[in-house]
């Protein structure tokens, strides 16, 4: 490794055994072909890999050489677990955030990386294109607040950010308590603890990431269990006094309504009324 004056982020991904090689494959090419180079890589293996997984591994040791962190979990605990275990593995002060099965623009690292570094930003997401089986199949954009002010109203109502295009400060991330195990809510939860803390965040409003939507996304979003978490989380933002019981009471109407409704039904409610769709 260089210098610190030389180093410029690191990248942190969870993979666990369920997931598609090839898509794992794209996602890490998507990072290799950045137009600002990362200096380390953190991947961390969520519980037992598939055979197929751990080829892609191996080729992504050999792309990358000593700028590869293998960090291998016993047990599948969750996404949560595998990036609170990663992020102090990372090796530099700027990390950038990447999902196994998502493709990054090539210019998405460097865009974000200048904003952080000039303007002093601690958390900098952006707008995402999702798609089915190639980019652009959708027409679908996820495209959420700009400033720091507008991102601290919009939390109080949905998350502020696009978890898969987010690059963060390290030590910002550590000091509000790094990511903690919430399901459903890992990445909307250590949000709102650094917001609340004052670290302040922007949102590129070009697209910077191309997310797939399979394996029943949607889904996930309803059902009792999810519900349970659903309304826990509104709870904690209201006794953090994050928002007002007025605000409580509408977040969890909506938030339930949309938990009860089929998925595909829920898919288009999320992008009718609850996503800026362009």
């Amino acid at each position: 490794m260089g210098t610190d004056s030389e180093m410029t982020y690191s990248v942190l991904m969870a993979v666990y055994g369920k997931e598609n090689p090839e898509f794992l494959r794209q996602s890490i090419e998507s990072m290799l072909n950045q137009t600002l180079p990362f200096s380390d890589f953190v991947l961390v293996c969520d519980g037992p890999l598939s055979h197929e997984l751990n080829e892609v591994i191996t080729w992504a040791q050999k792309q990358m050489g000593e700028k590869l962190q293998l960090i291998r979990l016993k047990e599948n605990k969750g996404l949560g677990n595998a990036l609170h275990v990663g992020v102090p593995r990372c090796r530099c002060s700027v990390i950038a955030r990447m999902d196994s099965d998502d493709i990054s623009r090539p210019d998405r690292c460097e865009r974000q990386f200048r904003i952080i570094e000039r303007d002093g930003y601690d958390l900098v997401s952006g707008t995402l294109q999702e798609f089915s089986r190639k980019p652009g199949d959708m027409d679908r954009l996820r495209v959420l607040p700009r400033t720091s002010e507008e991102i601290l109203q919009y939390a109080k109502k949905r998350n502020p950010f696009n978890h898969p295009c987010m690059m963060f400060r390290r030590e910002a991330v550590l000091h509000a308590g790094n990511y903690q195990d919430f399901p459903g809510f890992e990445d909307y939860y250590l949000w709102v603890r650094m917001l609340r803390k004052g670290c302040k965040g922007y949102n590129v409003q070009e697209v910077i990431l191309d997310m797939r939507t399979g394996n029943g996304m949607y889904d996930r979003r309803g059902g009792r269990e999810y519900l349970h978490w659903v309304l826990r989380f509104q709870r904690y933002l209201y006794c953090k006094k994050f928002i007002t019981r007025k605000e409580y009471i509408k977040n969890c109407l909506v938030r339930t309504t949309v938990g009860m409704i089929p998925g595909g039904a829920r898919e288009k409610f999320y992008h009718l009324f609850l996503r800026n769709v362009k």
